[in-house]
């Protein structure tokens, strides 16, 4: 196993994983992650099983401290100083799922956010996911004003 940032290189798995995660609907495009891996390509966390991408997490840094659906859009409204590490995808490929990939990653974003001197990450999930976000210290703030995708999302925030 391999962890590390991405590079432009990555572009092609990170894209195909991302689609194999989420319905189209949700799934951000080629085009939104070569935005975003020009303006915080070391806010993604990679990780490699055998070589290939299995697992990535990503999102980027800002002052403003509620996730909106113009971050998802709007890669350019990254701030390396920002206070908040958002966090837009948690993507694990479904025949690598249960390994403990994500975790690993979600623990590694928040490390770093902490030496960073952030003041903590943001993430927005599905309610069956709350749960799951609750165990790594996230606590749920209820629903989100976000409606990317058409779905409802419930806003969660770690703070150090």
């Amino acid at each position: 196993m391999e962890i590390r940032n991405a590079a432009l290189k990555d572009l092609p798995a990170i894209a195909a994983v991302e689609a194999e995660c989420f319905p189209a609907a949700e799934a951000a495009t080629a085009e939104e992650f070569a935005g975003r891996l020009a303006h915080y390509a070391n806010h993604f966390w990679l990780l490699f099983e055998d070589g290939e991408l299995a697992a990535f997490v990503d999102g980027f840094c800002t002052d403003t401290p509620d996730l909106t659906d113009e971050m998802y859009a709007d890669a350019a409204l990254h701030d390396e100083a920002g206070a908040w590490q958002m966090i837009f995808g948690v993507n694990t490929l479904p025949r690598c799922r249960r390994r403990g990939y994500a975790e690993t990653l979600l623990r590694q974003a928040i490390a770093d956010a902490r030496a960073q001197g952030r003041k903590g990450l943001v993430l927005t999930c599905k309610d069956r996911l709350v749960h799951y976000y609750a165990k790594l210290g996230f606590v749920n703030e209820g629903v989100s004003g976000s409606t990317h995708g058409g779905v409802v999302w419930h806003q969660m925030r770690l703070t150090f």
